[in-house]
């Protein structure tokens, strides 16, 4: 027989196993999803994020309207929280979402083969959102794919160069023309919301030469193009990783961005965001884009939450480190602690769990 135990009975017993994460110095900052949840939710305490998806969602546009049925157990749980998936048009009718077309359309228009996502409809969403707030002082975040685009409408001609794989600040190929899927001109939308359309010149690299059918990675040539610095050194430089890598350098490309960063949340009623692939994403837009949607009204409390997946706390400290504005990162580390601890089983030494983590060094900004 399994033994019941009581929220509070579970909260001493956790601590009594790992003392040590509550006597590590606490920033002075407040954790922004602390902040976040007290403002725009109505629980009091005890803050808990829940990923309302996972990969293997079945693609029959009913999970936004399952997890609305879901609700009121997720409330009985304690989720204070949920993180849905990618509510962006993607370029397939059963993607999960990150192989991003139209940022702009959430399920309202025809494209790409259907009306609404793999998840639901655009009415589905905001109804679920909208649910979760008013009912059980759920918040929801949004799962914000700014790194890239797919499923462009068109191919154009430009210049660009190869690079090497492992080196991406290494040319392999003397410059020229390429045929690339970079023309973006969404007229299923009709230019509702945005009447910003997408071309080569909005785009730093692609991998893929229609012209020839040849896969490689294609570094885009022209005035103030070149690959994004403040991203993460692998590879020398990790700027690019799939698709049409978007140029965040780009005024226009800024422009768009930060007018959508503004409009979903008001849009949908979420009140933050997790941020897919920022360590490919140029840190300084990252910075500014958080920046921007904060100093909108009623925002100012927004809780962001980047995926920089690298198994280094270093690099995730530096990374916070180098943040103006209050920032969370998953801890990777502690994920592969816990990866560790199962497959050791019971000779993984538990005390060693928080080890090397973010939550243990920085638990402000870890989650």
């Amino acid at each position: 027989m399994f033994r019941q135990w009581s929220p509070s009975s579970l909260k001493a017993r956790f601590r009594s196993f790992f003392p040590s994460l509550f006597t590590t110095p606490q920033s002075p900052i407040r954790a922004m999803s602390t902040t976040a949840n007290a403002t725009y939710g109505h629980k009091e305490h005890n803050y808990t994020m829940l990923q309302a998806f996972e990969w293997y969602v079945d693609g029959d546009g009913k999970h936004l309207s399952k997890v609305k049925s879901e609700l009121p157990r997720l409330d009985h749980m304690g989720i204070t929280a949920m993180w849905l998936p990618p509510p962006t048009k993607a370029s397939s009718t059963n993607s999960v979402g990150y192989d991003v077309y139209d940022i702009w359309d959430l399920g309202e228009f025809d494209q790409k083969g259907a009306r609404g996502t793999k998840f639901g409809s655009k009415e589905e969403l905001v109804d679920t959102i909208k649910t979760a707030k008013d009912k059980f002082g759920i918040i929801t975040y949004i799962d914000a794919v700014l790194n890239h685009k797919f499923g462009a409408d068109r191919t154009e001609r430009f210049k660009a160069v190869e690079v090497a794989w492992d080196d991406r600040t290494r040319n392999v190929s003397d410059p020229y023309d390429i045929e690339g899927w970079t023309a973006f001109d969404f007229t299923g939308r009709g230019g509702k919301y945005s009447d910003f359309k997408w071309n080569f010149n909005h785009f730093t690299g692609v991998d893929y030469n229609a012209e020839n059918g040849k896969k490689a990675i294609y570094k885009i040539l022209g005035d103030n193009k070149g690959w994004a610095l403040a991203v993460d050194s692998e590879n020398k430089n990790y700027d690019y990783l799939m698709g049409a890598d978007i140029d965040h350098a780009h005024p226009d490309v800024q422009k768009d961005l930060f007018n959508w960063g503004n409009w979903v949340l008001q849009e949908t009623g979420a009140f933050g965001f997790r941020f897919d692939a920022i360590k490919h994403i140029d840190e300084n837009f990252m910075r500014e884009f958080v920046k921007h949607v904060r100093a909108s009204d009623g925002y100012s409390q927004v809780f962001c939450v980047g995926e920089f997946w690298k198994d280094s706390l270093t690099d995730l400290e530096a990374y916070l480190g180098r943040f103006s504005e209050q920032f969370s990162v998953f801890d990777t580390p502690l994920h592969y602690n816990f990866k560790q601890a199962s497959d050791e089983g019971d000779r993984f030494d538990l005390r060693s769990i928080w080890d090397g983590s973010l939550v243990k060094n920085m638990p402000v900004d870890a989650v």
